[in-house]
């Protein structure tokens, strides 16, 4: 069954092959022999209640030099037949909640929508975690100053982040007694936004683990992004190094307290992030490291992927 894959990303010619993990599926459809279809940046619409984008079709190839084509582009309604990769990256603005609420039009019309629109809109990477307390370290999100100054003085220290951040951005570290601790605050809740407070987890040195879900069953290895130097944060965005490891028994045991969840609320394509023992975020709009773990240890995740959408494509 050859299907139309439409992809909603960030720009196509500002990516880095090598880590993308959206042109690992794109590589992948290609290769399965679907149709691919890209849709320009701010495309969607509708007209007369039908949802819309203007979209070319698009070859890629594993080239640096050169990795895709696009052909001209034209207006198209979204309808069965077609499987919309949605990939593009936070922030979760208001820009990115009008664009699910246009995906849930297309997936009404008979599109399959990866991940689920609604699911986009209700899991919020940061507070996601949460819904498994049992998994998480301590955590408070507040956007009380007073609360958040208080929790950090409980556990000597936190680090402190905005809810609606990727990439490592603005995330703090901050000890009792911070001189600067004050500041912080003020950056992150300044204007009554929520931030969130989590108990500092030294096994950070070791690796904030990516475990990803394909489907609801996790993929065997998991990325560790371990901070470089005098940086904190595991991120590879923000300098960490990405080292392939096999899950660990605490590691599955998370993932079969998550899984469940993500998979009933057609979450296909599901980053958890595990520092030491503890959750700390479920990413379910852009999530990374596919083509990493594949070039470490001989695997195709985007394979997994596929089979799971061309699976449900085949139900409807």
């Amino acid at each position: 069954m050859v299907l139309d894959i439409v992809v909603v990303m960030d720009p196509i010619g500002s990516i880095h092959i090598a880590k993308d993990s959206t042109f690992a599926m794109l590589l992948e459809g290609a290769r399965r022999g679907h149709r691919l279809h890209y849709v320009r940046p701010g495309g969607l619409c509708v007209r007369d209640g039908v949802a819309m984008a203007g979209m070319a079709p698009l070859q890629v190839r594993d080239d640096p030099a050169g990795w895709f084509e696009l052909g001209a582009f034209t207006q198209r309604a979204f309808g069965p037949g077609q499987v919309v990769l949605m990939r593009s990256d936070p922030p979760v603005d208001s820009e990115y909640i009008h664009d699910t609420q246009v995906l849930g039009m297309a997936q009404a019309a008979g599109a399959l929508v990866v991940n689920d629109p609604q699911g986009l809109r209700d899991y919020n990477e940061k507070l996601a975690a949460l819904l498994f307390p049992e998994c998480c370290p301590p955590t408070l999100v507040s956007r009380d100053p007073a609360a958040l100054k208080a929790f950090v003085a409980e556990h000597g220290e936190a680090v402190l982040k905005p809810l609606d951040g990727m990439g490592g951005r603005s995330i703090f570290r901050a000890a009792a007694g911070d001189a600067n601790l004050n500041v912080i605050l003020e950056t992150l809740v300044g204007g009554g936004r929520m931030a969130m407070a989590q108990r500092w987890l030294p096994e950070i040195s070791e690796g904030d683990k990516r475990i990803l879900l394909v489907d609801g069953v996790p993929v065997d290895y998991c990325l560790a992004r371990i901070p470089q130097g005098d940086e904190f944060r595991g991120n590879l965005a923000a300098g960490g190094r990405g080292e392939g490891r096999p899950l660990s028994e605490r590691d599955r045991w998370i993932a079969a307290r998550v899984a469940p969840e993500m998979k009933a609320r057609g979450m296909l394509f599901v980053g958890l992030d595990v520092i030491g023992d503890w959750l700390t975020e479920v990413n379910v709009t852009s999530p990374t490291c596919i083509r990493e773990l594949d070039a470490q240890f001989g695997l195709n995740i985007a394979g997994m992927l596929f089979d799971a959408i061309e699976a449900r494509a085949a139900a409807r």
